[in-house]
């Protein structure tokens, strides 16, 4: 007996329309996030460092016009090492980065930052950055590639403003060129190798500032310091009133120094000149005193052609001269 054909093909057709719609339906989901989006950073890893796009006319931000969201470049590239300036996480180091050539729109850009017109806002990477994204962080030709701080990526990146002091001329600038860079990362315990915030200031910047005209290198020296939490270590301890172990070393030392010189002095110098002094009075003072002869000494005196039963001592150890001796 032949198989019934046309009641196998309603079987096959049921199979094949779920295979389809199963298919459909696992190509239009969203891939999970790989390791990459999720890891955090590992000891000395680089962070790049971009900075907020402006006009050299007014100093306002760039926005793109593709996408309506601010616009980021790389940092300028540090001669040191032939890249956009990069931090590295948890390392502490005095961080150079000489800019080859100050241009004319850079210089313009420079007299907005000291004279606080507008700020040189930077961000960095708050985890490392999908291979995706790490891209567009560099392709600066492409403006419609620059990802924005507003809108899906802002939560990526963490703001670093660079408060950047220094002093104005009418043909030059007196640039802070010196500054503190203070990176603070998340605890351990709650996210480990996540960046939470990050900021830059010049030090000293009255007395340690470089004059900066168009076409000269610039010099920036960067002293970073990380934290492993939000919470700043305590620092001040005021101008005095407090003792230091380095105050009581001091002052311990200072006291056993001056003893060892009382000691040595009274031993070597003191004390042999007060035994000779004391000698030579000895020595001296006995004549006609408590010890000297006198001029009877131990001499017995005679009465009545017998000797006398005292002892006349006539100065030293004699009694007035006198004698206890018996007469008739």
């Amino acid at each position: 007996m032949a198989p019934n054909i046309p009641s196998l093909r309603l079987p096959l057709l049921a199979i094949l329309a779920f295979a389809a719609a199963l298919s459909s339906a696992l190509s239009g989901q969203e891939p999970l996030k790989s390791v990459e989006e999720s890891r955090g950073y590992n000891f000395g890893e680089a962070i790049p460092v971009s900075c907020l796009n402006r006009t050299i006319d007014t100093g306002e931000h760039i926005t793109d016009e593709h996408t309506g969201q601010l616009q980021y470049i790389p940092f300028p590239t540090c001669n040191e090492t032939s890249r956009p300036l990069e931090l590295h996480f948890g390392l502490e180091r005095d961080l150079n980065c000489t800019i080859d050539f100050v241009s004319d729109e850079f210089f313009h850009l420079l007299e907005f930052y000291i004279h606080n017109d507008a700020p040189l806002s930077c961000r960095i990477p708050s985890k490392p950055l999908p291979p995706s994204v790490l891209e567009k962080q560099y392709r600066v030709s492409d403006e419609s590639t620059q990802e924005g701080a507003m809108g899906t990526q802002s939560s990526m990146y963490t703001p670093l403003i660079v408060a950047l002091s220094g002093t104005l001329q009418l043909s030059h600038l007196h640039v802070g060129n010196n500054l503190n860079l203070l990176v603070h990362a998340s605890p351990k315990s709650v996210s480990p190798g996540t960046v939470d915030a990050a900021t830059a200031y010049s030090i000293a910047s009255h007395t340690r500032n470089t004059k900066i005209t168009i076409g000269d290198p610039l010099l920036l020296s960067f002293s970073v310091r990380w934290y492993p939490s939000t919470t700043l270590p305590p620092g001040w301890s005021g101008y005095g009133g407090h003792i230091y172990t380095s105050t009581l070393l001091y002052c311990i030392l200072s006291a056993g120094a001056s003893a060892a010189i009382c000691i040595a002095y009274f031993r070597g110098i003191d004390l042999p000149r007060r035994l000779k002094r004391y000698t030579t009075e000895r020595m001296n003072g006995g004549s006609g005193g408590r010890f000297g002869g006198g001029g009877g000494g131990y001499g017995l005196p005679v009465a009545n052609g017998r000797a006398g039963s005292g002892y006349g001592l006539g100065g030293g150890f004699g009694y007035g001269g006198g004698t206890t001796g018996k007469r008739d």
